[in-house]
């Protein structure tokens, strides 16, 4: 009897165990699934917000792409028209430069022309006259103040016209050569006011082509028109020398100077003449200037072949 109530009790306990283990893994079973359903909720959402983020990156990133392209966009453009400004006014340099040569060179031929016909002609006749007279008056022993008076009227037209055709060729220039007629230049335009000091390392009797005298003898005397001129200076001086193929001078004086970021004020100076002459036969020109220092200008040019 009592055997039979404990197989009875222990089978009721297994069956009730068993149907509390199965309740209870069907329970856990459930929470499984609501926990992955839940868990998967969450990673979409959070999948949801990383795209929104990724988008917003994107976004981002293409508008300050399309900033930087503005800017550099704006930046070439700008650059563009810089440069385009800058080969206009180069073009107009040039244009200016090319007009300024074509003066001078118009110039220095006219120059050469009116020398030469003052020089072979007009000096020769008046000369010739003088002489006719001279003969004439003592073949005939005639003394008059008429005769004398005409005598001297021909010499200082002689004169006159010798001073004429030396300023625009001196005679030193084309007999002697450039550094000669250049020591000369500085004597005679040396006064009581101001007093040029020719120095150079150059011999006195070296020649050049005649071309190239002519134009460095012209550079040089305009420079000591701007001088006497402008810089109300007590001295200049002159210094010649050669160096690696290259005709080198420097003119110095200790007038007045001005600010050299201000040239473009001393244009009228002749500076621009100046300057298209010595880049017309492919020269460099430089001016160090400052208010109540004086000027120095240094400039080269190369050698003739």
């Amino acid at each position: 009897m009592f055997i039979r109530f404990f197989i009875l009790l222990f089978f009721f306990i297994s069956f009730n165990g068993s149907t509390a283990f199965s309740q209870q893994k069907e329970t856990s079973k459930e929470e499984n699934v609501h926990s992955y359903e839940k868990s998967k909720k969450i990673s979409v959402s959070e999948l949801y917000r990383l795209e929104q983020l990724r988008n917003k990156k994107v976004v981002s990133l293409s508008i300050v792409l399309f900033i930087i392209l503005l800017f550099l966009f704006y930046f070439f453009y700008q650059n563009n028209k810089l440069k385009q400004k800058i080969r206009r006014q180069d073009i107009k340099q040039q244009i200016l430069l090319n007009i300024i040569n074509s003066g001078i060179d118009s110039q220095e031929i006219e120059r050469k022309k009116i020398a030469t016909f003052l020089h072979d002609n007009i000096n020769s006749l008046l000369s010739s006259a003088g002489l006719h007279l001279n003969v004439f008056t003592t073949q005939h022993n005639i003394k008059s103040d008429e005769i004398q008076k005409t005598k001297a009227i021909l010499a200082e037209a002689h004169d006159l016209m010798r001073d004429m055709s030396h300023d625009l060729i001196p005679t030193l220039l084309v007999r002697f050569g450039l550094i000669y007629a250049l020591e000369d230049l500085c004597e005679r335009n040396s006064n009581s006011h101001i007093t040029f000091e020719f120095s150079a390392t150059i011999p006195t009797e070296k020649r050049y082509v005649e071309k190239f005298e002519m134009k460095i003898y012209f550079i040089v005397s305009e420079l000591f028109n701007n001088i006497i001129k402008h810089s109300k200076a007590k001295k200049a001086r002159i210094i010649l020398k050669e160096n690696d193929n290259q005709f080198i001078m420097t003119i110095l004086d200790n007038g007045k100077g001005f600010e050299t970021k201000k040239i473009h004020e001393v244009e009228g100076f002749g500076i621009n003449r100046i300057r298209a002459r010595v880049k017309k036969i492919k020269g460099s020109f430089t001016i160090i200037s400052k208010p109540n220092e004086g000027t120095k200008i240094k400039i080269k040019i190369p050698l003739p072949h």
